[in-house]
């Protein structure tokens, strides 16, 4: 499938595009996926990369809990760049392969530490009802604290934004890679 949009790449940049393009680079090492799309719009997407260097890489939960939210959210949108793009981040985050196989096929992990558990549960609910239950919301509280809860919420709404991006403008993997199934 193709994009529907040209997607932007290092030349033909005008200032604010260069700019934002070699932030971009600079603090992830590469310029991909959602990206490539969002340059149409520089400011959108500096303020998008900039909310997204924090809720990746800085947030309370760390990078395990972090790529979890970011799987279970790539699998409720189907997005396929987003999935192919944080699958190795979160082996490489030390998040089991069973966890990583069962949100891939549509399933709730089992087992899960009760961290992982916390996390699933809130985003999951959160993506399916658009709002968390008293009960899940202490279990996610009670693990990581108020601002623990306030950045998850904002790293799966982060994780929408990009999802939707990509989706609704089909930017897809590389070479076409479809690494998950249909939605359940």
């Amino acid at each position: 499938m193709n994009p529907r949009i040209p997607l932007v790449g290092p030349e033909g940049l005008d200032a604010d595009q260069k700019r934002v393009f070699d932030a971009i680079a600079g603090s992830r090492g590469h310029v991909v996926g959602p990206f490539l799309g969002l340059l149409h719009s520089p400011e959108l997407a500096d303020r998008v990369q900039n909310l997204g260097a924090f809720l990746r890489y800085r947030t309370r939960l760390g990078a395990r809990l972090s790529e979890l939210a970011i799987l279970v959210t790539s699998r409720a949108y189907s997005c396929q760049f987003e999935w192919f793009a944080h699958e190795k981040h979160a082996r490489e985050a030390g998040l089991p392969d069973g966890v990583i196989e069962a949100i891939r096929v549509g399933r709730r992990p089992d087992p899960m530490l009760p961290d992982e558990a916390a996390v699933h549960d809130y985003a999951q609910e959160l993506l399916e009802k658009r709002q968390v239950s008293d009960d899940t919301h202490a279990r996610a509280t009670a693990a990581f604290g108020v601002p623990g809860v306030v950045e998850l919420t904002a790293l799966v709404g982060y994780y929408t934004l990009l999802a939707m991006t990509l989706n609704a403008h089909r930017i897809g993997p590389p070479n076409g890679e479809a690494p998950l199934p249909v939605a359940p």
